[in-house]
């Protein structure tokens, strides 16, 4: 709809509040012409698990073209009863939301202020083409791209988060929801105002449906444009002498009948009015939701840690919906894999793929093979079968895990994937108790626990050999931007000291890890660093076409024993090259080089790439120059995703079968088309750091931090992952940083405990709901050691034949995940628009399956959200406005390739507060406490001018300053006098010695250790210019690019909803 406020409503009729476990919104219809809206209603609503508090719209009047009906309704005695006063909807141009003062609800008092005028119309919201329909009036422009929805005006909500009242027991289906009820519909609607009441907004009881109820007939159909005030006709008998109150009237409210009152204007200028005087237009409050009546991710996480975070979460039972990412809980394995390792979308998959086609919620699980554990948890035992290695199913080689079935005796077991018998052998054989489980099931890991590795045989190694130790070579771009940034003596000093603790097994002394250095621009410089020589020797390799290791001896060596040549040689380098004037460099034949001196040494291994520069030299993997931000938003957007050229899939695929994973470190300057760069590390499971126009100064901190995480972390090498599902379902799509040259193996040249592999399935069977689902992990590894392991890890699952199974078992965190990583791959592929519109409408056919199959039955202008999945809209949105599906202005095709390529293989928790960061008030909570203080949700109306905040997702860490905050707070914490003097974009707090300088930098580094990535401060003042940026992150909000609101792109979803629906 265009240029005027118009509600839809279901013919006039009003439902009873579905009490089912909901919590109740509203969105309004869309229908033709309505004339007037005339009062408010509030019920107070026990439901199971909340007490519910609604604002209600009674009836609206409709224009000719529908005929209204009046249902019957009753009173409820708890509700102060106010006569009631008919008022007209003046028409009004969309403007922007009210500040968050003017939409303060009171429900307890249930006040309604004066009107505000109406305000300029926004600009488009970015769902969609604008629309170009004149207005009903001729004389409103065009609101925005959401059709019927004003910008900042929506379904009213109300959430059985938070609220008063009883909890009666949960009623057993349909399973738990948020509900939402529309204006237009008779659903609770909150007070846009604070304030007396307006004359003609009273309140009234809410509308139950009787059939027994008997009603005048509907008035006569008025023209477009009239205002029916008072009641047409005689009002209708009261149901019940024992309810109390007042009578019903014509439209539907409680109440004594009202005349016309004077001096209301009809909505339409010129259009006549019955029986009151005519005057000015009174334009209604804006009506708008109530940010703290939708659902909540900072009160969802607060609800979940309270609930689940005291107890131990044991995986002994099948199909059980871990704890939230956000929760820290303690995991005990007794038989399915931690979620740690593994997280599901569902953990109640349906049993036929039609099911599943009709919910068309994706079936995912995020496996993140070599999750670092906390110290309270055990790492998984190591099982060693000696020569006759690991026991696995003879026909679909799934390896032994708790769920086989062991028969006759223990001589036979069933394998649980492919139900083949196989014979137990000899050495591994164990008589079985009275419930037919082996007497030695708690002895073996792989009987009684969901992970735990087994050592491979020679069978399981390439060339029927055991590895050699893996090997770290280190190779930096000595170009003029290298030299010039003092990136390579920051760099060769920090060397020196790390090479101490390069990542080593057990308790063993020192690292089994060779290291070799290399140096390059255009050409390549490879050092000779044997423990012989008395000074490092330096060998020039030009010709890069043809690229070849020009030593074998003396290139890789041990640290211990090579301490004092490589020392030299890191002295040497900053000073060899510092008066360089070289800026061209080459890439492609680094890695060659790099590849080519593994494959020399029979070992795999992983190269640090160092680089600054767009490769423009004469060699292969040249790249030119191809930024062109006037390719954004046309068909041709998705060839800045791609890589320019095929050399760098070519050389990935030879690096994956050398084991040889990459990781590249950038620092450009300007573009470098990280679309390109980061193919091979992509490929072969490496990571991508970047830190655009380095300075040392600024820089320093983040980049060597990063730096020593990543050399010191482990790795597994020349990796092979499998999963197996039992019959039923099979593994059908892949994401993550690896390279597959079949349809079912993952080949990663590296896999550190960071990444992740999301794996969808599909129905290729019927599955049981008795035997569940089954799914196995096996990730074949060589340690930093050098052995060659096998970590499995097992999950079981539930599976339903009622969809209401399905939705209250699902996690909205992974399917987040799953969704962006989907999202991010297809815009390789297709046009970013298409890529958005496909998510919108995933969601709104998961959403639309549930209202139609699993909830009660209720008004079309009800949103319903299942309770496991009530923060689904606030997140997607989120993923529709990150940078690589809607960039704003200031974001560089680089930096939408970075992201791009990150995201594909972050975990769970990563990706949470990622999309949706988490906003912390640092003056709120005691200075001595000594827990984190409680997040607030990611809008501008939620910062105080008086209050300090950090914000974190990540990558970023901001410590935003209000212009109001007290002077002691800004002494103690910047160690200055005032607000004016705090520097803006200052990235390291003052050592100060007070309990509040102490707290946040204490803070600072505690949120810094959670993350696998070190987040810069950037300190941003109230009304600074860096504030721009600090409100990209502010999520809820709109964005400068476009993106919808959280409150818009509801009301959007709930419109998507309603068509699929009709």
């Amino acid at each position: 709809m265009t240029g005027e406020t118009k509600w839809g409503c279901t013919h006039n009729e009003r439902q009873p509040v579905s009490s089912t476990c909901a919590a109740i919104w509203a969105a309004p219809a869309c229908l033709p012409r309505v004339s007037s809206i005339q009062l408010w209603w509030a019920t107070r609503v026990h439901s199971p698990h909340h007490s519910l508090w609604s604002l209600q719209w009674p009836s609206t009047r409709l224009s000719a073209n529908i005929s209204p009906r009046f249902p019957g309704s009753q009173p409820f005695g708890s509700v102060p009863l106010t006569p009631v006063v008919s008022q007209p909807t003046v028409l009004q141009p969309y403007g922007p939301p009210p500040t968050s003062a003017q939409v303060t609800a009171q429900l307890a008092g249930m006040q309604i202020s004066g009107a505000v005028a109406p305000a300029l119309p926004p600009v488009g919201l970015g769902y969609g083409s604008p629309a170009s329909l004149a207005s009903a009036s001729g004389s409103f422009p065009n609101p925005g791209l959401y059709g019927s929805y004003p910008q900042g005006q929506a379904p009213p909500l109300s959430q059985a988060q938070g609220h008063l009242g009883a909890q009666p027991p949960q009623r057993s289906a349909p399973p738990q929801a948020s509900t939402f009820t529309s204006p237009a519909s008779g659903g609770p609607r909150m007070p846009s105002m604070t304030g007396p009441f307006l004359p003609g907004q009273g309140f009234g009881g809410p509308s139950l449906s009787q059939p027994n109820h008997v009603s005048s007939p509907p008035p006569q159909a008025l023209p477009p444009g009239t205002q029916m005030t008072g009641p047409p006709g005689p009002p209708p008998p009261m149901h019940s002498s024992q309810q109390p109150g007042y009578q019903l009237q014509q439209n539907g409210s409680f109440g004594p009948a009202r005349g016309p009152q004077p001096n209301y204007g009809s909505p339409y200028p010129g259009a006549p009015t019955f029986g009151s005087q005519p005057g000015p237009p009174q334009p209604l409050p804006p009506k708008r939701l109530d940010p703290d009546a939708i659902p909540s991710p900072i009160q969802v996480i607060e609800d979940d840690r309270n609930n689940r975070g005291s107890e131990p979460f044991v995986t002994g039972v099948r199909g059980q919906v871990p704890p939230l990412v956000t929760t820290n809980f303690l995991v005990k394995d007794q038989g399915n894999a931690s979620p740690r390792y593994i997280r599901c979308t569902s953990y109640n998959i349906p049993c036929t793929s039609d099911m599943a086609k009709q919910a068309q919620v994706p079936l995912a699980a995020v496996i993140k093979p070599l999750a670092r554990l906390p110290p309270e948890e055990v790492s998984p035992y190591v099982v060693d079968h000696g020569e006759s290695g690991p026991l696995r199913c003879n026909r679909c080689k799934a390896y032994m895990c708790p769920f086989m079935q062991f028969i006759e005796g223990g001589r036979r077991f069933q394998c649980c994937f492919c139900s083949c018998i196989n014979d137990v052998p000899p050495q591994y054989f164990q008589h079985l108790d009275h419930t037919g489980k082996r007497v030695d099931a708690y002895d073996r890991p792989e009987l009684s626990l969901g992970s735990y590795e087994f050592l491979a045989t020679v069978d399981y190694c390439k060339n029927n050999k055991f590895p050699s130790p893996p090997a770290f070579i280190f190779m930096i771009d000595v170009s003029y931007n290298a030299i010039r940034s003092g990136l390579v003596r920051l760099l060769c000093e920090e060397l020196k000291s790390l090479l101490d603790f390069l990542p080593r097994e057990g308790g063993t002394e020192e690292s089994a890890i060779r290291v070799g250095f290399v140096t390059y621009n255009k050409v390549l410089h490879f050092y000779n660093v044997k423990s012989s020589l008395a000074q490092p020797q330096m060998m020039v390799v030009s010709d890069v076409a043809d690229m070849f290791v020009p030593l074998l001896d003396g290139f890789l060596v041990n640290v211990s024993e090579s301490r004092a040549v490589i020392t030299s040689l890191l002295d040497q380098i900053p000073e060899m090259f510092a008066d360089t004037r070289e800026t061209e460099t080459v890439f492609a034949p680094v890695i060659q080089a790099g590849m080519e001196a593994l494959k020399a040494a029979e070992c795999a291994g992983k190269l640090f790439l160092f680089h600054t520069s767009l490769p423009i030299a004469e060699a292969p993997g040249k790249l030119k120059n191809r930024d062109d931000r006037k390719l954004i938003n046309t068909d041709k957007e998705k060839t800045l995703f791609q890589p320019q050229t095929g050399a760098y899939q070519t050389l990935a695929k030879e690096c994956v079968a050398q084991g040889c994973c990459v990781d590249l470190f950038l620092f450009p300057n300007q573009y470098v088309d990280v679309a390109t760069l980061s193919v091979v590390p992509q490929l072969t499971g490496g990571s991508v750091y970047k830190y655009a126009c380095f300075q040392v100064e600024n820089d320093q901190e983040r980049f060597l931090s990063d730096l020593r995480r990543d050399v010191q972390k482990v790795v597994g090498f020349d990796a092979v992952m499998r999963v197996r599902t039992s019959t039923g379902i099979r593994a059908v799509d892949f994401f993550g940083a690896f390279y597959m040259s079949n349809t079912t193996d993952v080949e990663l040249a590296g896999l550190d405990g960071d990444k992740t592999v999301t794996v969808e399935f599909k129905h290729d069977d019927r599955l049981n709901e008795e035997s569940g689902a089954l799914l196995q992990c096996a990730l074949l590894y060589t340690s930093c050691a050098g052995q060659r392991r096998l970590r499995i890890h097992n999950l079981a699952l539930n599976c339903c034949t009622q969809l209401a199974d399905l939705y209250r078992n699902c996690e909205t965190d992974t399917l987040i995940n799953y969704m962006a990583k989907f999202a991010y791959r297809g815009v390789l592929n297709s046009p970013v628009k298409t890529v958005r519109d496909t998510l919108i409408t995933q969601c709104a056919q998961i959403l639309a399956c549930y209202r139609k199959n699993c909830a009660s039955p209720s008004s079309a202008g009800q949103l319903i959200l299942p309770e496991c999945m009530k923060l689904l809209p606030v997140y997607l949105n989120c993923v529709l406005k990150s940078d690589v599906l809607q960039p704003g202005a200031e974001v560089t095709t680089d930096d939408r390739a970075y992201v791009r390529q990150l995201v594909t293989s972050m975990d769970v928790a990563e990706t949470n507060v990622f999309f949706y960061p988490r906003l912390l008030p640092l003056t709120k909570s005691p200075i001595e406490s000594a827990t984190e203080p409680p997040a607030v949700r990611a809008s501008e109306e939620r910062l105080s001018n008086g209050d300090i905040y950090l914000l974190e997702n990540g990558l970023n860490l901001f410590l935003w300053v209000g212009a109001s905050v007290q002077q002691g707070v800004v002494q103690s914490l910047f160690n200055v006098s005032s607000f004016s003097q705090i520097t803006s974009g200052l990235s390291v707090l003052p050592v100060l010695d007070n309990p509040l300088s102490k707290k946040v930098r204490g803070l600072i580094d505690s949120l810094r250790a959670q993350r696998s990535r070190y987040m810069k401060l950037i300190v941003v003042k109230q009304e600074d210019k860096l504030e721009m940026l600090f409100k990209h992150f502010l999520v809820e909000d709109k964005s400068l690019s476009g993106g919808a609101s959280y409150v818009d792109f509801l009301c959007h979803m709930h419109k998507e909803i309603r068509q699929l629906l009709s």
